[in-house]
């Protein structure tokens, strides 16, 4: 393994992503900030392909913050049924909706500490938007994140919150929302929870999984 330190190992694991994948793309499909908003909820315990299934139907049938907040829970949960966990989901984008109206002039926040405010709405997501609507810097700690961050030898913990910092500290932050979204792309490609495809990573040199299990 190339002994590195902690922030040039994560330089290092950025530029070899951007190799690896041209194209860091967030997987949920959208046209504006609320749409992020709502499908990124969505997708909690519920796969991206599924939500996007869902949400063309739902953004039809609810165009704007104003049409999401005057509904019937019970309709919007009709729309979403699929996603799992769909009265919650429907109860929390019901008052984020409302919120948004009364508080935010139906407008999407572009500060972290704002998007917190909303009902179901936590720092993975925040970070979400503030960093592919608003271009600012991000770290989108989602469960691909937290495995191959682990798996590299960044930290050794389960906390999101944490994981965040450290990785704040570390990432050039100009490149730290792509580099979420490259994560995602070669945890499902390559190092899956399971059963990593160690020989086939663009990352193995860097790794301390892959080091520790060869020798």
């Amino acid at each position: 393994m190339i002994i590195l330190t902690p922030k040039e190992k994560a330089e290092k694991a950025v530029e070899l992503l951007e190799k690896e994948y041209p194209e860091a793309v967030c997987s949920l499909v959208y046209t504006e900030p609320l749409q992020l908003l709502i499908a990124t909820r969505l997708a909690a315990q519920c796969t991206d392909k599924r939500v996007n299934m869902v949400t063309p139907a739902l953004f039809e049938r609810f165009p704007d913050a104003e049409s999401f907040a005057q509904a019937d829970t019970e309709e919007i949960e009709e729309y979403i049924k699929s996603c799992g966990l769909y009265k919650t989901k429907a109860r929390d984008i019901s008052a984020m909706a409302k919120m948004l109206c009364e508080v935010y002039d139906s407008k999407v926040p572009d500060t972290i500490e704002e998007l917190i405010k909303l009902p179901g709405i936590g720092r993975k997501t925040a970070n979400l938007v503030v960093g592919d609507i608003y271009g600012k810097p991000a770290v989108v700690v989602d469960t691909h994140c937290i495995r191959i961050t682990s798996r590299l030898g960044f930290h050794n913990i389960k906390d999101a919150a944490k994981i965040e910092n450290i990785l704040r500290e570390l990432l050039p932050l100009d490149r730290s929302n792509d580099f979420c979204h490259r994560l995602v792309l070669h945890g499902r490609a390559v190092c899956d929870a399971k059963k990593p495809k160690c020989e086939k990573c663009c990352m193995k040199e860097i790794c301390s999984h892959y080091s520790n299990k060869i020798s």
